[in-house]
């Protein structure tokens, strides 16, 4: 676009204008506000002076600092961060000590080289801010952001218009820079990270590697959502949608652990990932051609899952899941781990066969360790797996009725069940009666271990909530769940989950189901969009807003090699780096020559600036109708001659005429305010359109007569 002309623009050196140092202080704010959760105290406090005294000084109440106060202040500021950079994390020091080197820059301004420095950190904090936020409203946030630290830019240039017309220039600046910024978003090669950024010591979210009784009741009183998946093909049920996260081997009495061994492969696993086959290349050893054949063709069911930031590697798939993505590990206990901690949005392929077996081979250490029980504890536990083993010497029928036994006793499914005591599991089986799943699960496991068969606790997902306007399902941290694992000969890991014979409506039809929303999940979430599920019209519109944020995370967040090849497939057909290069450069030609045109760097004509072209176009229409202007005649002149000449047969020419002369005068040969010179600049250009319309009425007619 072209920029309108004047004599008082500044120039690199001058004074920064008022209308500058505005923006300055509404942009100060809005670039650090997507980061006041990643600021230190000591931070925010710097920060929080740097932006007073910036209004004070546009205030005329203070002077600029002085230097050695600026420099005491980043030494301070950069020791202190030095100290505490263990405790915050490396990044977010860094991050820290970017804000401060902002603020800092920021409050000691002299000049527009300064204000364009200041303005280029705000669009690196804004890049910066976007690894750790990219979910759709913080993406409109921060362009919202980038259009104010934009307007800063403009009004280095043009400071002679008001606020709204400064805003909607950075807004056509912007939009300027979208078709660039789609090419190349097309275009460039998806490469992996040559470098890596620490990581932040954010709270971590979700599921954790050690379960101690009340964990889970804690996350079901969650609103988070955990992540979203969509099948290719029919879904399954919702009894069917058990989603692991975690294997916990280990068990002292009090607290569930992963084992060991599994750990330490988790720690290794970006250097040296480990290695399990796909379920689709495994067929049983022993077994007969045709069995083999079976086996192989067993179906498996594909979907895509977006996990959201937890801040820990854990991730989420169906029995047996398998994922070929480069940035996930396939664990050997069956499990989805990210090479990397999820600190935003993740989205990954994933396979699942759902009547594979898990291990139908178990080592002698594997054995041990999942049979493993503390000893002296529980004892009215114990006496009672004798007498199931007992009663049930094969395995199968034993677990079977270690189930039924759960229907059959008054047991009872609660989040809020009673403390218990040094024999947990004795205490729950035999006093209280109730628990919720992770009771259930580890009184299952406990019964089993005691009759000699191996057993563990798995920790993740249960069940989902469909959105139909997307086709995809919604997991949030209510839905966590326990339930147990039990290796059996010839059938590998079998899945028993107790709570299914004491609630079977959470497991078939899902949380709300059981519980009352506003009694659970929603008690500490007032709120929580998901109270408007209750309420058709509003929850409708509730997951109309949830399938755009999903597209966006799909289209844009999960824009990966493949997605980006079937795109460029269908736009260029056979895709070869010569056809990459010249659409490239086809599309960034176009663009160079649009910007060049709009920034007034590209002429097609050799008219002056925008207001004296304007000016002239009127004179020339006006030459053809015989109302010629001298070379010697100036414009107040020229409009004076044609009042006297036309006021009585043309009273409308005339008055549009003195509007006209008079804006343009003003515009050209006067020093004015910024919201004079904007309201000059509208009622020059409603003049001159005004008028052209007229003289073409005229044409047409071939006579003045419209009054």
């Amino acid at each position: 676009m072209k920029l309108a002309a004047n004599s008082t623009t500044p120039q690199i050196g001058d004074n920064i204008s008022r209308q500058t140092l505005f923006w300055l202080l509404i942009t100060n704010i809005a670039v650090l506000s997507p980061l006041f959760d990643k600021t230190t105290p000591w931070t925010l406090g710097i920060c929080a002076i740097c932006l007073l005294w910036r209004v004070g000084i546009y205030v005329g109440k203070v002077a600029k600092p002085p230097r050695f106060l600026v420099t005491s202040l980043a030494i301070g500021a950069a020791t202190t961060l030095a100290l505490v950079s263990k405790e915050i994390g490396l990044l977010n020091a860094l991050v820290n000590l970017l804000l401060l080197g902002y603020a800092l820059k920021y409050i000691e301004m002299r000049n527009q080289r300064d204000v364009r420095v200041v303005v280029l950190a705000g669009y690196f904090i804004i890049a910066l801010t976007f690894i750790d936020h990219q979910s759709l409203l913080n993406t409109a946030h921060l362009l919202v952001v980038t259009l104010i630290n934009t307007c800063v830019l403009v009004t280095l240039y043009q400071d002679k218009h008001s606020l709204k017309h400064t805003a909607w220039l950075g807004s056509k600046f912007l939009l300027q820079s979208v078709p660039l910024a789609l090419l190349l978003f097309l275009v460039l090669p998806r490469f992996a990270p040559l470098w890596l950024v620490p990581n932040m010591k954010e709270a971590q979210t979700g599921l954790s590697d050690s379960l101690a009784i009340g964990d889970i009741g804690k996350l079901t009183r969650s609103t988070e959502l955990a992540f979203r998946a969509s099948f290719t093909n029919a879904a399954p049920i919702n009894a069917e949608l058990y989603w692991r996260a975690l294997v916990m081997e280990n068990y002292d009495g009090m607290t569930w652990r992963q084992e060991e061994g599994i750990k330490k492969l988790q720690k290794d696993a970006l250097l040296f990932p480990p290695s399990r086959p796909s379920p689709a290349s495994i067929s049983s050893e022993g077994q007969d051609t045709a069995k083999q054949d079976k086996q192989k063709n067993k179906p498996s069911i594909r979907y895509q899952v977006i996990a959201e930031p937890s801040h820990q590697p854990w991730l989420f798939g169906l029995d047996v899941a398998y994922s070929q993505d480069d940035n996930v590990v396939n664990m050997p206990d069956y499990r989805l781990l990210a090479l990397r901690n999820v600190d935003q949005r993740m989205s990954y392929q994933v396979e699942s066969w759902p009547k594979a077996k898990m291990d139908l081979r178990l080592s002698a250490r594997q054995r041990q360790i999942n049979l493993e029980l503390p000893s002296n504890s529980n004892p009215r536990t114990w006496a009672l797996a004798e007498q199931f083993k007992t009663q049930y010497p094969e395995p199968k029928p034993r677990l079977w009725a270690m189930m039924r036994h759960f229907n059959t006793e008054p047991f009872f499914y609660t989040l809020t069940p009673p403390p218990l005591g040094p024999q947990q599991v004795d205490d729950f089986l035999f006093e209280n009666k109730a628990g919720f799943c992770v009771h259930y699960a580890a009184a299952f496991i406990v019964m089993a271990r005691a009759t000699g068969l191996p057993a563990r606790m798995v920790t993740g997902y249960q069940g989902g909530e469909f959105n139909p306007q997307a086709g995809y399902y919604s997991v949030y941290q209510y839905m966590a769940h326990a339930w147990a694992e039990v290796w059996l000969e010839d059938e590998g890991w079998v899945r028993f989950d107790p709570t299914a014979m004491v609630a079977p409506d959470r497991i078939e039809q899902g949380f709300d189901a059981q519980f009352d929303p506003a009694l659970s999940y929603l008690q500490e979430s007032p709120f929580s969009s998901l109270r408007f599920k209750s309420m058709p019209w509003l929850n409708e519109l509730r997951q109309r807003f949830a399938s755009i944020d999903y597209y966006w995370s799909v289209w844009v967040l999960g824009f990966n090699q493949d997605r980006q090849n079937q795109v460029l497939s269908g736009i260029l057909g056979d895709v070869t780096n010569t056809k990459i290069a010249v659409f490239m450069g086809l599309c960034i030609s176009l663009i160079v020559l649009y910007i060049a045109y709009s920034a007034g760097l590209l002429h097609f004509s050799t008219q002056g600036d925008p207001i004296s072209a304007r000016y002239q176009q009127v004179c020339n229409r006006l030459a053809r109708h015989g109302i010629k202007r001298n070379d010697s005649d100036g414009p107040n002149q020229f409009a004076q001659q044609i009042i006297e000449q036309y006021q009585h047969t043309a009273p409308q020419l005339c008055a549009l005429m003195h509007t006209l002369t008079q804006s343009y005068v003003a515009l050209k040969y006067q020093d004015l305010p910024a919201d004079d010179y904007q309201a000059h600049l509208t009622a020059f250009k409603a003049a001159a359109k005004q008028l052209n319309w007229l003289l073409l009425r005229a044409k047409v007619k071939k006579k003045f007569t419209l009054a």
